[in-house]
């Protein structure tokens, strides 16, 4: 290791703490291990959980949260912060936003629960899997979005793919959650089915990320480790299918297997050719019960 190009001058001369709270200050981007590393050059010995340790006592965990501090500074109002700077604050902010839109206005300051992370962790990556592919997301890329260090990523999610299926897990039960909602009050087998299949359209096409990744996850096709690990969670909304077109009135010749796959490939289909402003999901849903009707 070379020597470091910091100093206990550079640093202050007091504690330990006052040493990573210097350099929080003076370098917001450092992780945890860089910090470590610096110190134990010029003589003060920490190690990088004792670093974030410092850091979460002061509410200063995470990149984004140590450069909002440094915004509030008086000294730094005539010293523009660096374009990767700005770049952790413009990611963070709009992280800050997605979790707003379920949970309410929170302040920068505040801390982020554990849960609350996960979830941020969680729309993040369905954004950039909407946008790039699973193949084609790294665990970087993700943390990247939400502005923390990709190490704090696998402290919530051991790997990209624990994070994928964590995704369909959470559409799912989103799924099924309004699904239930939307039939639970109506008595007729097919206006069940036609309410049920509203619901799936809506997540498709208007959802947010994590809906539009689970709607069409019925059929999407990938490695077969990662298939599997899916599996679960696709049967038991499939399951629903499944009562609902055990209830329909069909007659005896029907394959209802048949009839509910090729129902929900056509409920599917519409995030390829829908165009917002036009047919809404539940006349979409209407127009489709009548000609499965029909056909029977």
């Amino acid at each position: 290791m070379g020597r470091s190009e910091y100093s206990k001058k550079d640093t202050g001369t007091g504690s330990l703490e006052a040493s990573v709270l210097s350099f929080a200050r003076r370098h917001p981007q450092f992780g945890q291990a860089r910090v470590a590393h610096e110190l134990a050059l010029i003589g003060q010995t920490i190690s990088p959980s004792g670093v974030r340790y410092i850091w979460q006592k002061h509410n200063l965990e995470t990149a984004y949260k140590r450069l909002k501090k440094l915004e509030q500074l008086p000294e730094r109002a005539n010293t523009a912060l660096t374009a990767s700077q700005l770049a952790v604050l413009k990611r963070g902010d709009i992280t800050r936003k997605l979790a707003q839109k379920s949970r309410g206005a929170r302040t920068a300051g505040e801390t982020v629960a554990p849960n609350e992370r996960q979830d941020q962790i969680l729309r993040a990556a369905a954004e950039l899997f909407v946008k790039h592919g699973y193949a084609g997301t790294s665990i970087r890329d993700i943390a990247h979005q939400v502005g923390l260090l990709p190490g704090s990523v696998y402290h919530h999610f051991p790997g990209k793919e624990d994070l994928f299926v964590a995704i369909h897990r959470e559409g799912f039960r989103q799924l099924v959650i309004r699904s239930e909602a939307a039939i639970r009050a109506e008595a007729d087998p097919w206006k069940r089915l036609e309410l049920a299949c509203a619901v799936h359209i809506d997540s498709a096409v208007a959802g947010d990320a994590i809906a539009r990744i689970t709607a069409i996850g019925l059929f999407a096709i990938h490695e077969d480790r990662l298939q599997k690990r899916l599996e679960r969670d696709r049967k038991n909304y499939d399951q629903q299918f499944r009562k609902l077109v055990a209830d329909l009135d069909l007659p005896g010749t029907t394959d209802r297997s048949i009839f509910r796959l090729a129902l929900l490939g056509a409920l599917n289909w519409t995030l390829i050719w829908y165009r917002p402003g036009k047919t809404a999901p539940k006349q979409i849903a209407r127009d489709l019960m009548q000609i499965f009707r029909g056909s029977t």
